[in-house]
């Protein structure tokens, strides 16, 4: 059995239940600027990704207490598979300049969660308003063996959707997510010696009906992303000066660019080497008003703060 809520939390960009079975979770999606994107220390330099996917998996959803701390290994597994399973679906950076944040809460566990996470987070996004090309779902398969000895279409037993007993007492963990027309992610483990193409194949087909059933019911609770996005979203602009006039627009120890963001009460200015300038706040006045302000100081005009 599957339940799907959308939009059950009022004041988050966007949010979804996703129920299958006695696996659930709560998706929620957050837009923010460039600002905001996830900023990754790399050997090779600082990295910043504009969507990232957090995953949670509480003690509390498979009935046990212990320690919460920071993310494990699975974890952060776990929330690398949805978030590689959602990205071929987002819209580019120039189409919609949102960096785009979604956290999948586990509340209860018997099945896939990340698969549960994939689905999750593709309606939250959807409530959030985010045009992403197709929706997309995921799901688990596994494979049992007969008393025959070694795998063959005879002798494997291939299951959709496996629960934990499954999985643990199974030869093949098989998650695949990915829209209609194609796979988006998978990831592949086996106890056994190996596949045979015949069992890939069947496996392979079985997940694709089962994903296109997971997909029937997501598009009877929301078949398109919202044609608006929320009211508590921040609006944006986005413009360019000249990159000889940055250093007006910083001023000295970053006092100018601070005096805009406090004059014309925005949520953030970033400025970018080549002069590309993004701002953000909740009225679509004052970021005209800032927007004039800063084409006005970069001529020569200087000017007062905002209204």
């Amino acid at each position: 059995r599957i339940d799907i809520e959308a939009g059950l939390l009022p004041r988050v960009h966007g949010s979804a239940l996703f129920t299958r079975g006695e696996t659930q979770a709560i998706a929620t999606a957050t837009l923010g600027d460039s600002g905001m994107k996830q900023k990754l220390d790399k050997i090779t330099g600082m990295e910043a990704k504009r969507f990232y996917l957090q995953y949670t998996f509480p003690p509390s959803c498979v009935g046990e207490t212990g320690r919460v701390g920071a993310p494990g290994r699975r974890e952060v597994g776990h929330g690398n598979l949805a978030e590689r399973s959602l990205l071929p679906t987002l819209p580019s950076e120039e189409e919609f300049p949102y960096s785009i944040r979604v956290e999948s809460l586990i509340t209860e566990s018997h099945g896939s969660s990340s698969m549960a996470s994939v689905c999750g987070g593709s309606l939250a996004l959807m409530d959030a308003g985010v045009p992403i090309k197709k929706p997309v779902a995921g799901i688990a398969m596994g494979m049992l063996l007969g008393d025959k000895g070694g795998v063959s279409d005879e002798n494997a037993v291939i299951v959709s959707d496996i629960l934990g007993t499954e999985d643990a007492l199974g030869t093949m963990d098989f998650k695949v997510a990915g829209d209609r027309d194609g796979i988006t992610a998978f990831q592949l483990d086996i106890k056994c010696e190996g596949l045979t193409l015949e069992t890939m194949a069947k496996a392979l087909e079985q997940a694709r009906q089962g994903r296109l059933h997971i997909l029937d019911e997501m598009e009877k609770v929301l078949d398109n992303p919202r044609s608006d996005l929320p009211p508590t979203v921040p609006k944006m602009r986005i413009f360019s000066i000249n990159e000889d006039s940055i250093g007006k627009v910083i001023g000295p120890g970053g006092k100018q660019i601070r005096a805009v963001i406090e004059d014309f009460e925005l949520t953030n200015m970033d400025v970018q080497e080549d002069g590309t300038i993004q701002i953000s706040g909740m009225s679509s006045e004052k970021l005209k008003a800032a927007e004039e302000f800063v084409n006005n100081l970069v001529a020569g005009g200087g000017g007062g703060g905002g209204g």
